[in-house]
């Protein structure tokens, strides 16, 4: 970080943004078709402004428009105290256990604070966090989340048209979908993709949950929350049983959760949300942890994040290339009708995005709200 000045506060403000979709995404915990996302607005005393983003999701984290706006309307005035990246560090320190029930409320404070400094400071975001710079290339992910084959069709095909090798496949639990869904991506998919399943925690028996799966008869490498919430001792079993890793998400909030896979570390995979983490400051540490026990990571992402939450998880993809084996996200306007950045951050033909495409800091449109 450079030896300038503290940023100085003006105003701090926070807002519900809502984006419509081109067209609905589904699974099997809720369906959307606009976004639901939290925007908080730090404008400084020399007139920068940083906007940071959160995405509140009741059945990840319990968080919703609602407690967001409360835990702003709680804590706002501490945050006109904080000037610097080591202000901010010391808050989250002191205030961990506020920030695990708030994390989506919270990041979104957070970014725009960090936000406004590095645009003060004419530095990227990675220079005020004192991590590499972006570099190369990233590769993203396609989801695969229709419940209807004919949809469910025409994704894949987009995809593969498009150039993808990568794919996240929504599990329904319902055998006249999930088996239609699986033989057209039998039939349709080339022999050099790579599939994970993701049923967001869709069974409470482990025993169904291997059953079904082993009757879905499809080459996976990874299976993401198929039980309860934190049922880390039956999703080992099933990790052995079918001969595959299992990602946490809904079971991973926290750099506290590695007690419960610190032993065995190197068989999970670590869902990454940035949103979900509590912000860049934490996600930073849990990767960090992460690598250090040897376990995995995807770069995950909130359905329907706008490029600001893309650019934040860009600054963890780039600095623990080589824990993370998948990347999310980066769909712009590909999924949302608009996008508040100026030009949008979204990845290109076959899923790649050049970091030499993507802004230091964010050129938000002055016209957030299109008529």
């Amino acid at each position: 970080m450079s030896g300038r000045n503290p940023i100085q506060l003006r105003n701090l403000s926070i807002e519900a943004l809502e984006i419509p979709f081109k067209s609905a995404f589904q699974h099997s915990s809720a369906e959307r078709s606009t976004s639901e996302t939290i925007l908080v607005t730090a404008e400084t005393e020399d007139g920068v402004r940083g906007i940071g983003e959160g995405c509140p999701r009741e059945y990840v984290t319990g968080e919703t428009l609602s407690s967001s706006h409360a835990f702003f309307n709680e804590w706002v005035s501490d945050f006109y105290e904080i000037g610097s990246v080591e202000d901010l560090r010391t808050w989250i320190a002191s205030h961990e256990d506020i920030i695990d029930q708030n994390p989506a409320a919270f990041c979104s404070i957070e970014l725009a604070l960090l936000y406004a400094m590095a645009e003060e400071e004419g530095q990227s975001l990675e220079a005020l966090l004192g991590i590499p710079e972006l570099s190369g290339e990233f590769q993203f992910t396609g989801v695969l989340g229709a419940s209807n084959p004919e949809s469910f069709r025409k994704q894949l095909g987009q995809y593969l048209d498009f150039g993808f090798r990568d794919f996240k496949v929504k599990i329904f639990g319902e055998p006249e979908v999930d088996h239609v869904n699986i033989t057209l991506l039998k039939e349709c998919a080339q022999s050099d993709v790579r599939v994970r399943f993701d049923a967001n925690n869709l069974w409470e028996d482990k025993a169904a949950a291997i059953s079904y799966l082993a009757e879905m008869d499809y080459p996976i490498f990874a299976l993401e929350e198929p039980l309860e919430v934190r049922a880390y001792d039956s999703c080992r079993k099933i990790c052995l049983a079918l001969r595959t890793s299992i990602i946490l998400d809904e079971s991973f909030l926290k750099i506290r959760d590695f007690d419960s896979i610190e032993v065995d570390a190197k068989n999970w995979i670590i869902n990454l949300r940035v949103s979900k983490m509590g912000g860049i400051i934490r996600s930073l540490a849990i990767a960090e942890r992460a690598s250090k026990l040897g376990a995995r990571l995807i770069i995950g992402a909130q359905v329907g994040e706008t490029s600001l939450l893309t650019r934040a998880a860009l600054a963890v993809a780039n600095n623990h290339r080589n824990q993370v084996i998948a990347q999310e996200g980066a769909f712009g306007t590909h999924l949302l009708k608009w996008d508040i950045c100026d030009p949008p951050i979204m990845f290109g033909l076959a899923g790649v995005l050049k970091a030499s495409d993507v802004w230091a800091c964010p050129k938000i449109r002055i016209k957030v709200f299109p008529e």
